[in-house]
């Protein structure tokens, strides 16, 4: 997870300094199917890595007993456009999701942040924590899902993992998880709000990655409104981002109020946090240079370690 969060930080960085050609998403609507399937190519200039990620998302099949995300990326050679990989994508999704909070959390969460709430309990909320965990020195941990059985099992399994020495403990409401957190993440497909950001403390940190289409709002405008507001593109969140789409569409404030994309300050551009007490928020809705370098790294290390299978073309 660390080397993965320096991997985030080094995309983020060639992306606003527009040293990454980065296209917004194409889409496939499923409506009877609670369906969507996303096209996300991309390529970093600096590195030379380029690569495409196709991702599926349906809601129905929950019932089906499948997993609601399937994603594949191709890896291909920039100098030959040769595909050189397949890989599995939604754990590529879910390691560089978290790795991508891991580093806005590195930037903005106050430096002595040791307490954590996480909302949901799949697979995009264990990245989360393991990232948290990676970045800060965390003493205690609140895990919120609408679904107790989910969130009980997801407490034991996160108390079990190898990097979590404390207690982890299941909340019953959203703000018995919040009111103590100094970072909360929520990874949820929530079209609602999922805690009242009445209840956050002075100096919180959030990372917010579950939403990303229009309709998807995970934060309240209250959050949003007195936070300050980083984001991983501008041009994705005001395209798809509910948390901030809405809020701007009913005038409480504007596209300005985004402060800032995170490889602005990785760059030094501008700056982060300004005060123990101030709220900031990450909203990520994910962008296709994260996959490419996420596939660009774990290629390279499956070949230091004889992994994968090769197959002739």
């Amino acid at each position: 997870m660390r080397d993965a969060v320096e991997a985030m930080k080094a995309a983020y960085r060639q992306l606003s300094a527009g040293r990454g050609s980065v296209p917004l998403r194409s889409r496939i609507e499923v409506p009877e199917e609670q369906g969507v399937v996303l096209f996300m190519p991309a390529r970093l200039h600096d590195t030379g890595d380029l690569a495409l990620k196709v991702v599926s998302v349906f809601g129905s099949n929950s019932a089906r007993s499948l997993p609601v995300l399937h994603a594949l990326v191709v890896a291909l050679d920039p100098k030959t456009g040769v595909p050189m990989a397949l890989l599995e994508g939604a754990s590529l999704t879910a390691i560089r999701t978290g790795a991508g909070s891991g580093a806005a959390t590195d930037l903005l969460a106050r430096p002595e942040a040791a307490s954590l709430a996480i909302f949901g309990s799949g697979v995009q909320a264990r990245t989360q924590f393991e990232a948290m965990c990676t970045v800060r020195q965390i003493e205690a941990a609140w895990v919120y899902s609408p679904n107790r059985a989910h969130a009980d099992a997801f407490a034991a399994e996160m108390a079990a993992a190898p990097w979590c020495s404390f207690r982890v403990s299941v909340a019953d409401s959203p703000s018995a998880a919040v009111r103590e957190a100094d970072i909360i993440c929520t990874a949820t497909s929530s079209s609602t709000p999922v805690f009242d950001g009445s209840d956050l403390r002075p100096g919180a940190h959030i990372n917010a990655v579950g939403g990303y289409t229009p309709t998807m709002q995970e934060l309240d405008e209250l959050t949003v409104a007195r936070a300050l507001v980083v984001v991983d593109s501008r041009e994705a969140v005001l395209a798809e981002a509910g948390d901030l789409m809405v809020p701007i569409k009913h005038g409480l404030f504007s596209a300005d109020h985004i402060h800032a994309e995170l490889g602005e300050i990785l760059n030094g551009d501008k700056p982060g946090r300004t005060s123990s007490d101030q709220i900031t928020v990450f909203k990520s809705v994910g962008v296709a240079v994260q996959d490419v370098i996420a596939a660009s790294r774990a290629l390279k290390r499956a070949g230091e370690l004889g992994l994968g299978q090769v197959v002739e073309l």
